[in-house]
This record gives C-alpha cells, sequence and structure tokens, in this order.
C-alpha cells in the first residue's frame, strides 16, 4: 500500500478503482464521494482568482452551486495507474497533463495555494496565486 502526501489517500498496487458515471449534462459523478464534477475543462489557464470567479460563476448541469474543489477533494480523482494525464481518461477526456487550481490555500504564506500536476506525479505543488496560471476543472457536492 501507498499512501500520498498526508495520507489523503492510498493505494494498493498501481491501480485505484474508481465509479464514474456521465450525467448527460457535462457533468461526471463519482459515486464512492457524490462529487459531481465538470466534465470538460475550459480551454484557458487562468491565475487562482480567476479560477474562482469562473467556478462561482459557472452554471450548467442544471445546477450553478459549482466551485474550486480543495485539494483533497481534486487528488481524489488522480489514478495512480495513469499518467500523462493522471485520471481515468474514459471518464475525464481531454485532461491536460498539467497543473489544476485547487481552493486550499498554502498553511504559512496565503499568496501560494496547493496544485496537483496531473502529469503522475503525485506530489502537492504550491504555485502562487499571482504569478501562475493553472487549468480548472469545478466541482459541486460532496457527502
Amino acid at each position: 500500500t501507498m499512501c500520498i502526501e498526508t495520507d489523503l489517500r492510498c493505494f494498493r498496487g498501481n491501480h485505484v478503482s474508481s465509479s464514474f458515471t456521465h450525467n448527460g449534462d457535462r457533468t461526471v459523478t463519482d459515486i464512492k464521494t457524490r462529487f459531481v464534477w465538470q466534465l470538460e475543462v475550459d480551454g484557458s489557464n487562468p491565475d487562482w482568482v480567476s479560477a474562482i470567479t469562473y467556478c462561482d460563476r459557472l452554471s450548467f448541469g442544471s445546477n450553478s452551486d459549482w466551485r474550486l474543489p480543495n485539494i483533497k477533494e481534486l487528488q481524489s480523482i488522480t489514478d495512480a495507474g495513469q499518467s500523462s494525464p493522471a485520471i481515468n481518461s474514459t471518464a475525464f477526456p481531454n485532461t491536460q497533463s498539467a497543473y489544476y487550481w485547487s481552493s486550499t490555500t498554502y498553511l504559512t504564506d496565503t499568496t501560494i495555494v496547493w496544485s496537483i500536476p496531473f502529469n503522475g506525479v503525485y506530489v502537492y505543488q504550491s504555485r502562487s496565486k499571482s504569478v501562475h496560471t493553472n487549468y480548472v476543472r469545478c466541482v459541486r457536492g460532496g457527502q
């Protein structure tokens, strides 16, 4: 068993089994966590504030309560059995092998936020809110 930073999620072997369902409205539900994810990722690479605004203003799938995921939520859709991108490509086609924003701010420096590079590296990366640009995948719901 391999545990990823701060023991957020553990893996046996090299693969994470997941249960994703396409909802037919440009959303995907993770049956295990009950999170509903944006299927397609906005092609832009906004800064962090713009990413927050994008999710807050997002309205589709008959819902308008979208938000930028925290680091644990974002990590929950990574797939250790995949790389470039490190995600279930059937559930999430067109995912970039690049950094994605989370809403989780670095504890000792609020100008930095945690991100995950979906390239097969499962180490959280700190990124400047104002200097860096990353991809965005919005989420809603959960347990």
